[in-house]
């Protein structure tokens, strides 16, 4: 089964008529949602009801990393940035990793009660000191401590059913800029990068990840395209080199760091050539409009990996479990 490659967005609590006729497109084969998106559980209820009506094989996604990035939060339990479990980690790695395992099921369960998919985790960026941007949402700064504790936190997301995305390839923790207002420019070698920020990467792609998101970040020594833009990123070293078979989604195309590309249908041409299986345009409707309009003028070919993202039908919690691991992220919450 193939699936449109196009992930949009909609703009409020509840579906517009506009909305429904684009998710009806087969072009269209996800939907993001964020916050504006949600004011509380009965409400998300009604409108993933409404979104299964009209697409039951739509692909839908939030960014529900936990600390800053958690776009549901009345409802649901409040997460810790995942630098909380890089502190424990310090304290004892074994302890630290079934935390990050309990975490990930955590977060997986709570967002599969409403029939959704996928949440965009885990950041495998390493924590460089520099980067507004990533900061507290990275495990650490040590590869091989985000290899442990983000492989123990796709373990409970698998364990829930959900999928697993690592981002930012191939690493967006050493740059300052922040992708989403400007394009950032990581000048180190290719050596450092693979002796580092690669490191997270191919270990838990040996392990089982599912997806993969690319950076809106130009690494000057290997390439002069921003890495969601660039065959060399993504089919020279993500699926040669690291024999990566999963699902490549592109980053927000509406972000400054894809603005070099050109118009919306001009990223997504792009993006697609170099080798993502989805891209995503949010935030701006009408440069989803266009790319829409521009896939099905083309009549691009869906992408048969994205159907391994769906999520396995979800489980009645273990109200003991949901107990023990929402007790555990309010006390990581309160060592931050």
């Amino acid at each position: 089964m193939t699936t449109g490659v196009l992930m949009l967005d909609i703009a409020g609590t509840e579906l517009t008529a506009t909305e429904v006729d684009q998710l009806r497109s087969p072009q269209v084969g996800g939907l993001i949602l964020f916050s504006r998106n949600y004011e509380n559980p009965e409400q998300l209820k009604s409108l993933m009801a409404s979104i299964r009506h009209h697409r039951p094989d739509l692909l839908v996604a939030v960014d529900q990393e936990g600390g800053r990035v958690q776009r549901f939060r009345n409802g649901f339990t409040q997460l810790p940035p995942m630098a909380a479990l890089g502190r424990r980690w310090k304290q004892n790695p074994h302890h630290a990793i079934a935390c990050a395992h309990e975490l990930g099921w955590l977060m997986a369960t709570e967002l599969r009660q409403f029939d959704i998919d996928i949440s965009f985790a885990p950041v495998l960026d390493l924590d460089w000191g520099q980067s507004s941007i990533i900061g507290d949402r990275a495990f650490g700064s040590d590869p091989e401590a985000v290899i442990q504790l983000a492989g123990g936190l796709m373990a409970g997301m698998h364990e829930a059913g959900m999928a697993a995305t690592g981002k930012h390839f191939p690493g967006h923790g050493w740059v300052r800029a922040d992708s989403h207002l400007e394009l950032p420019v990581d000048e180190r070698s290719m050596a450092e990068i693979e002796e580092q920020d690669l490191r997270p990467f191919a270990a838990l792609i040996r392990r089982g990840l599912d997806g993969v998101m690319p950076a809106h970040v130009v690494y000057s020594q290997e390439c002069s395209a921003p890495a969601g833009f660039s065959s060399y990123w993504l089919q020279q070293v993500l699926r040669q080199w690291l024999h990566f078979d999963g699902v490549i989604f592109s980053d927000d195309l509406s972000m400054e760091g894809a603005s070099q590309a050109g118009s919306y249908s001009k990223r997504c041409d792009r993006a697609l050539a170099a080798g993502c299986d989805m891209v995503l345009v949010c935030n701006h409707p009408e440069g989803a409009r266009e790319v829409l309009e521009h896939l099905v003028d083309k009549a691009v070919a869906g992408s048969h990996r994205l159907a391994r993202m769906r999520a396995r039908p979800a489980r009645i919690p273990d109200p003991e479990r949901l107990k023990e691991c929402r007790a555990l992220a309010a006390e990581l919450l309160k060592e931050m």
